[in-house]
């Protein structure tokens, strides 16, 4: 039996389990591609908004808790999918854009590369899973599983040792270790793209509902979010590298 595992938490081992397949249509790859556009065409729209705001502050705030709590019933209720993640593009990209128009203050230039960035790996992933150059294997989900674990293992003893004042040395610094720390998470949230791929495809081979490629679609995004952060990240670590 196919087990469908992938560091993405949108989609876990456990999504296809206990959808409705009571008749109706199901889910198809064209639709889920159709759908994940959709959607980060919202993103993109939203992400202007803030984007061209002098004051962004509280649609980020928006952004932040409202696309952290659709983004929870999301996951738990997989049926309000057509719903919820049109929603939750439209609140990441309110995040996005004033993320994005602070870098761009401080970087300039750094925002424009670092969407081409993203959409390139997108693109070229994509190409090379439907080519079979990438081949999914058992140990392939099994280590990106655990190497995307580790991260955000990472993440969160960082998120919780900034309230005691306490900061992680060197890896968000723009010195060796911090780039070369930065080259790693992007290189393996790109990698999440092609599980999400395998993913999305072996849904579709199982007959999952319609609704589904909503789901699939909120997945692509959560990961395309990551990958989008974190090059910025690197970008900004490399140009603050250059200034010295």
């Amino acid at each position: 039996m196919a087990v469908f595992r992938t560091g993405n938490p949108a989609l876990g081992e456990n999504t296809f389990r206990g959808v409705s397949r009571a008749g109706g249509a199901t889910m198809t790859l064209q639709g889920a591609v159709n759908k994940t556009g959709f959607s980060l065409l919202i993103m993109m729209v939203t992400a202007t908004l803030t984007w061209n705001m002098e004051q962004p502050a509280l649609p980020m705030l928006l952004g932040l808790v409202g696309g952290l709590v659709v983004a929870l019933v999301t996951v738990f209720k997989k049926e309000w999918a057509p719903f919820t993640t049109p929603l939750y593009a439209a609140l990441e990209g309110l995040l996005l854009g004033g993320i994005s128009q602070m870098y761009e203050k401080q970087f300039e230039g750094i925002v424009p590369l670092a969407v081409g960035l993203t959409m390139g790996t997108l693109g070229a992933l994509l190409l090379l899973y439907t080519s079979r150059i990438i081949k999914v294997t058992e140990n392939f989900r099994l280590g990106l599983f655990a190497a995307t674990g580790a991260i955000g293992l990472l993440y969160l003893v960082s998120f919780v040792l900034g309230f005691f004042g306490i900061r992680i040395p060197l890896i968000h610094e723009s010195g060796i270790v911090g780039i070369g720390f930065s080259v790693v998470v992007v290189t393996i949230a790109a990698l999440n793209l092609v599980l999400d791929f395998d993913f999305i495809e072996r849904g579709a081979a199982s007959g999952a509902p319609k609704y589904m490629e909503w789901y699939a679609a909120f997945g692509l995004l959560v990961t395309l979010v990551w990958l989008y952060l974190e090059i910025l990240r690197l970008l900004s670590k490399l140009q603050g590298k250059d200034r010295r």
